[in-house]
């Protein structure tokens, strides 16, 4: 059986497809990990990685191996880590990833409480696109994501959170409700690629592109800087409803005239199978839900459903 070393110098080579970057990650020479690779390969009786390839690339039966030798480190890691709470070493720590446009309001919302709830758990929160939060999941990098749904996978268990509101603001429109063929007419701001809401924002308002090959443009990676970028040069953006906009930004929020309710997003809980931190996870979850879920409407909310682009 090849080691647990060898196993940290084969996932470190599958992420960083360079021997190089893998030797300076695990800290030790290039010879050494590439010795230690080709040991583990010749111990298995076959090739992990194809060298010749530019880049490296995986073999088949290597493609089948990384992710069974990620479910081995993550328990090790399990073991180390209990062995280190009950000798009073470290804290529970809980790995959160959250997508941008929720982090923005969610952070604010409920970071000082889940600090008040858990004093023996360490916090480590990151705000990922959805795809690096599903690819940190996979690698079991993150003990939670918190991203829009739907999403099905038999290796995560998806827990629904809540539901909210996705609203047009359109501040240089001084009436309440905006038709669709007004939007078409308009500017949109984009979130970059890679989030969903920008997704759901194209499919929504039916943007080609064509459309959107104008004389500038401009896609961002944050919501306060998408609001600002409208109030100053016009045009209109997409907004969770659960996002804090001051007196006079909500009067930029418009209605949609053409439909019988309200675009929505589903926001949901991803969680391994296995944890042994399901108790943490599962009351943050709860926090999470008490607190969005308090938050009635009374439109019909029409969910908007999105891929990864």
């Amino acid at each position: 059986m090849i080691s647990l070393q060898q196993m940290g110098y084969i996932l470190a080579l599958s992420q960083e497809r360079s021997f190089q970057r893998a030797s300076e990650r695990c800290f030790v020479t290039q010879p050494t990990l590439s010795m230690q690779i080709k040991k583990a390969e010749d111990t298995l009786g076959y090739r992990i990685f194809d060298r010749d390839a530019n880049p490296l690339q995986i073999t088949p039966i290597g493609q089948k191996l990384i992710p069974i030798l990620r479910e081995i480190l993550a328990e090790n890691d399990k073991i180390k880590l209990l062995s280190d709470q009950l000798q009073g070493v470290v804290k529970d720590e809980i790995r959160i990833g959250i997508i941008p446009t929720v982090a923005a309001y969610m952070l604010p919302d409920l970071f000082k409480d889940w600090l008040n709830s858990f004093d023996s758990v360490k916090f480590k929160i990151s705000e990922l696109k959805t795809t690096d939060a599903l690819e940190a999941l996979e690698k079991k990098e993150l003990d939670i994501a918190i991203i829009a749904g739907p999403h099905h996978n038999s290796k995560l268990k998806t827990v629904g959170l809540y539901r909210e509101e996705i609203q047009v603001y359109c501040p240089q429109l001084k009436k309440e409700d905006i038709h669709f063929d007004e939007i078409q007419r308009l500017h949109p701001w984009l979130l970059s690629k890679g989030n969903c809401l920008r997704t759901q924002m194209l499919h929504f308002c039916k943007l080609a592109k064509d459309e959107m090959n104008q004389d500038w443009d401009y896609e961002g990676g944050n919501l306060p800087l998408l609001i600002e970028m409208v109030d100053k040069n016009g045009g209109y953006t997409l907004i969770p409803s659960n996002y804090r906009l001051n007196a006079t930004q909500k009067k930029g929020i418009k209605n949609i005239a053409e439909i019988q309710g309200a675009p929505a997003r589903e926001i949901i809980g991803l969680v391994p199978n296995r944890s042994m931190k399901m108790e943490y996870i599962e009351a943050i979850i709860r926090q999470i839900q008490v607190h969005y879920r308090q938050k009635k409407t009374n439109k019909n909310l029409l969910v908007l459903d999105w891929d990864v682009t």
